[in-house]
């Protein structure tokens, strides 16, 4: 059965995006960089959902680093407001509930799938009990006053279980979990 993978960058305390400090918080360093080109994961189907469909497509379309391999990636976009044609070279768009086309993906499909961002789309896959990996990339940054897109905000309680860990550049910290969606605390 494919698998399903969350994945994020993160602020230390929490956020995925700050206003006014570049992609990355300018912190991706070539460590960095050459993982997220060689990462295992680049046959993998990407899901996201609108909001990170225009952000990510207008990185890539602005040379953003890190983000060309995106361009070759197939990608499921879950909008009820794009329209096709996409833009994006491999984008397919969804406009049906996404945790069930996940689900059907899952049961049915043969391609494992990831997430980029899409906070949303990610609390509900969790939610849903679909995901097999939890992964966080933390830069060492804390952006209380200018973060934006708190990460774990209306997520259920889980319990993580490492099962990877990495540092790149000297100073970011890959972890990556499996789930489990918790019913309570106890």
């Amino acid at each position: 059965m494919p698998e399903l993978l969350v994945d994020f960058i993160t602020s230390l305390d929490g956020y995925g995006a700050a206003e006014g400090w570049p992609g990355w918080w300018g912190l991706e360093g070539p460590e960095y960089l050459a993982w997220l080109a060689d990462q295992p994961e680049k046959d993998y189907t990407v899901l996201m959902g609108a909001a990170t469909y225009r952000l990510m497509h207008g990185f890539a379309s602005s040379g953003e680093p890190g983000t060309d391999s995106l361009a070759a990636m197939s990608k499921v976009v879950f909008s009820k407001t794009l329209a096709e044609p996409l833009e994006w070279a491999n984008s397919t768009l969804v406009t049906g509930d996404p945790v069930e086309t996940a689900r059907e993906m899952k049961a049915t499909g043969s391609t494992s799938m990831r997430t980029i961002g899409s906070l949303t789309l990610c609390r509900a896959l969790l939610s849903a009990g679909l995901v097999d990996r939890f992964r966080v990339v933390v830069f060492p940054v804390i952006t209380g006053r200018t973060g934006s897109d708190r990460i774990y905000d209306g997520y259920p309680d889980v319990l993580l279980e490492m099962i990877a860990a990495r540092t790149f550049d000297g100073r970011l910290q890959l972890l990556e979990y499996r789930p489990t969606v918790l019913a309570s605390p106890r």
